[in-house]
């Protein structure tokens, strides 16, 4: 499968020793994204917040698919940060810059570094739907259980 392309627009706080987004190993389906703050600044969170933090960079993704904003595994683990609109969505008609919401769940602050790999990106195709207005619905063995019916065993 060839890749599909998109076009990345560097703004001036992006910093040019930085990689474009990137896959740091063959198979990964997801390519790493830094923090490009402006003047190389760090940025803190404190805990509960919720801080945008900068990439520098703007993108062009191509009609009909999307990108997602999810967690790098290892940045959870071994920290409080988290993605707080996990997975985000950045549409194709989107051009401003991308940003990060980064959120504390710890007891303590956090320091985020200029450079610091903060997200992966993972391009994904979209489908909209048409949402049609009905007086009744097909009825299943499930019904209208939800969270946590089905058990946890």
């Amino acid at each position: 499968m060839s890749p599909v392309e998109v076009f990345v627009k560097t703004l001036d706080h992006f910093d040019p020793e930085f990689d474009l987004p990137f896959y740091a190993t063959e198979g990964a389906a997801g390519a790493d994204i830094r923090a490009s703050i402006p003047e190389k600044k760090s940025l803190t969170i404190k805990p509960g917040e919720r801080v945008l933090i900068p990439t520098g960079l703007q993108m062009e993704i191509p009609f009909g698919y999307e990108i997602q904003v999810r967690p790098r595994s290892g940045l959870s683990l071994k920290s409080s940060l988290m993605i707080v609109n996990s997975p985000g969505t950045i549409d194709c008609d989107y051009r401003g810059e991308v940003n990060i919401i980064l959120g504390n769940f710890g007891t303590t602050d956090y320091v985020v570094e200029h450079g610091l790999r903060i997200a992966q990106l993972v391009i994904a195709p979209v489908i909209q739907a048409k949402f049609t207005k009905t007086s009744s619905l097909g009825e299943t063995k499930r019904g209208e259980g939800g969270f946590g019916s089905t058990g946890v065993k």
